[in-house]
């Protein structure tokens, strides 16, 4: 089963400092059809204006996955953790029992981003915080693991949740394949460009909700940015 979401079909608020858009019913926007899909509970679409950001404040218990698309967002936590994570990159906060934060664009263009959280299966651990680059050119034509809640994909970002974000970067006419099972839940968002899968036109910055598949086949209809969580 495949459920397109376009983007104009998506909730959320121009704050102007902030432009968000809400794949899942997130602050002010509610849609009880649109709360989770399995563990994955958020994905928002952030535009982040030119030095503003999200002051601090506090997160517990989720698994928060950042992909920067362009631009870099700037965190800061009470742990002593810093880092400037810009685009190609990825960054993960896991919430645990509790962590303060903030993130800021610092740059002097616009940042945006799509921020990923996913419901944890293990709590009561303590925050942690990392980031790590992932180059484009390395996802070309095939899906890599960027962050992960298996022991072993060695080269992602850990995460304490029974799921993975894979990425992916296809050229016009490549088709990439992802063995998802079907006991699992994906939800596939172009960055860029436009796939299709089945019958299924997905454009940029639509979301795709996958259930009941064996294996994905994505083909790109536009030379596309793909990202996509394989949730429980």
């Amino acid at each position: 089963m495949i459920e397109l979401r376009p983007f104009d079909s998506l909730g959320g608020d121009n704050h102007g400092w902030l432009n968000a858009k809400h794949h899942f019913s997130f602050a002010g926007y509610h849609d009880p059809k649109r709360t989770h899909w399995g563990n994955l509970r958020v994905w928002n679409d952030d535009v982040i204006q030119a030095g503003t950001g999200f002051p601090p404040h506090p997160h517990r218990d989720m698994e928060i996955i950042t992909y920067v698309r362009e631009g870099a967002i700037t965190h800061e936590d009470n742990l002593g953790n810093k880092g400037r994570t810009e685009a190609g990159d990825v960054q993960v906060m896991s919430a645990g029992t509790g962590i303060r934060h903030s993130e800021y664009n610092m740059e002097d263009v616009e940042t945006r981003i799509f921020q990923i959280w996913i419901i944890p299966t293990r709590q009561g651990e303590a925050p942690s915080w990392g980031a790590k680059p992932f180059p484009k050119g390395e996802r070309s034509g095939k899906f890599v693991t960027l962050a992960s809640g298996y022991a072993n994909d060695d080269d992602a970002l850990p995460i304490r949740t029974d799921a993975r974000v894979v990425g992916a970067t296809l050229k016009a006419g490549e088709t990439a394949e992802y063995p998802l099972g079907r006991d699992r839940k994906a939800y596939l968002v172009p960055a860029t460009g436009a796939v299709q899968i089945d019958e299924h036109r997905v454009n940029a910055r639509d979301g795709a909700a996958i259930s009941d598949l064996d294996v994905l086949r994505i083909t790109a209809l536009e030379d596309s940015e793909i990202v996509m969580v394989d949730a429980a």
